[in-house]
């Protein structure tokens, strides 16, 4: 956390700008801006920055070259330009989503029992264990 990393990785469709730069980053901002292209793909269909030239692909993410078709609607639209900010610095926090209209079209229960892996104990089912002792499995 705080820390900044250089080393250029992932798919060039989804890198962010000052990954492409050869800039410092922040792992968190650049994430954010790989998960706005996909929030992009889902909502349009295909990808925001494509071009068969490598060149002119990372020219397109430098620049924040791309277009949200008219049938998106202004909610998605405002967060996707908010997500694909160039300037790190501006770009959309985690909270920041959060507190966005777009995703907080939809209440979330709570999640108030189940499962927590590293939390939870898994039950054991005991029957289910005899079982597989009579097929030969070991017990442990």
């Amino acid at each position: 956390m705080g820390e900044t990393l250089k080393t250029a990785c992932g798919s060039p469709c989804y890198a962010a700008p000052e990954m492409i730069a050869g800039k410092r980053y922040h792992g968190s901002n650049v994430d954010i801006w790989s998960c706005g292209v996909i929030l992009f793909a889902l909502i349009c269909g295909y990808l925001p920055f494509e071009d068969p030239n490598t060149a002119n692909l990372y020219k397109k993410i430098l620049n924040g070259e791309y277009s949200i078709p008219k049938f998106v609607s202004p909610e998605s639209r405002d967060l996707i330009e908010k997500i694909l900010n160039t300037d790190p610095e501006k770009r959309y926090k985690i909270s920041d989503i959060r507190k966005h209209p777009w995703f907080n079209q939809i209440t979330i229960p709570k999640i108030t029992g189940g499962i927590f892996i590293g939390l939870s104990q898994i039950p054991i089912n005991t029957k289910i264990l005899d079982l597989l002792v009579e097929y030969n499995f070991r017990k442990d």
